[in-house]
């Protein structure tokens, strides 16, 4: 036995002398599974990381009482009337045509950040008397423009709002107005998605682009299948929805039911598309909405 001894340790390194002193030094082997960010990031772990995506944001918004919301989409490019004005005079001191041209056109949409501003105003004040399991809270995709306008009114009336942000190849920053403890980030957009739906005791839909479009229909076909109870779904602006989509049409086709036509409404300022609510859910002047 004592020659065995001193055989091992004349040939071969103790364990200690082996292994590195640092962790950080340490064979990736050595790390625990759930603090390898280069295991997390396997192929193999994708589902893992779906329920994380899914788990982190529902815990916390469970922690937090939050059990209602409305759904606020739009375009991230629309400029809020102090920011459009700006542009438009520095597009004039360049003399460009095209410039000119759009900083006006940035100028008219401007109006649809005032309505998102106005209906994150409507529905927090609204909530502000009323129990914590029955106060709605303003959910957006946590960008600029619509999103930007809806967080910010829900601040300006005091109250506090959420913010699902995505990564994306230019990164897009939260905007300003998210209360820091609903200010997630996700990779996965389908699990985004799910967030948005979850809680959504409504969703109004500003002019946007194709992710825009993207939710509105992704909205209508969960609803239309029965995967979401129905809600209102709420178009802001006949001008541009009259142009950008034509269910008629598409029911005329025979692609859609008669009644899908139906699934939506659309209204002109925050505070017919606020009516629709109060309508569909038939509150009463200062009656909350019970979960």
């Amino acid at each position: 036995m004592a020659n065995k001894s001193k055989l091992r340790g004349a040939n071969f390194p103790s364990a200690r002398e082996e292994m590195p002193s640092k962790l950080e030094d340490m064979p990736e082997a050595y790390r625990l599974a759930y603090t390898d960010q280069d295991f997390l990031l396997r192929e193999e772990l994708r589902g893992l990381r779906f329920h994380l995506e899914l788990q982190k944001p529902e815990m916390i918004l469970k922690e937090h009482g939050v059990e209602s919301t409305i759904v606020i989409f739009g375009s991230a490019r629309f400029l809020s009337p102090e920011d459009a004005d700006i542009a438009f005079k520095a597009a004039e001191a360049g003399g460009d045509p095209a410039k000119i041209r759009a900083s006006k056109r940035d100028q008219r949409n401007s109006h649809y950040y005032q309505q998102a501003q106005r209906l994150g105003e409507l529905i927090t004040a609204h909530s502000s008397n009323c129990d914590p399991s029955e106060q709605l809270y303003v959910v957006t995709g946590g960008g600029p423009g619509i999103m930007e306008a809806a967080n910010r009114g829900a601040m300006e009336a005091g109250g506090k709002s959420i913010g699902l942000n995505i990564v994306l190849p230019h990164e897009q920053a939260p905007n300003p107005y998210i209360s820091p403890e609903f200010c997630f980030r996700f990779h996965y957009f389908g699990i985004r998605k799910m967030h948005f739906m979850l809680r959504a005791k409504a969703v109004i839909v500003c002019p946007g682009g194709f992710g825009t479009f993207d939710e509105l229909f992704e909205a209508l076909t969960l609803i239309q299948t029965g995967k979401s109870k129905r809600v209102p779904v709420i178009l802001l602006g006949h001008e541009f929805w009259r142009q950008a989509i034509n269910l008629e049409f598409l029911r005329d086709e025979g692609v859609i039911s008669p009644d899908d036509v139906n699934m939506i409404s659309i209204v002109d300022t925050a505070e017919q598309a606020w009516q629709q609510i109060v309508d569909f859910y038939e509150l009463s002047p200062g009656e909350c909405l019970s979960c």
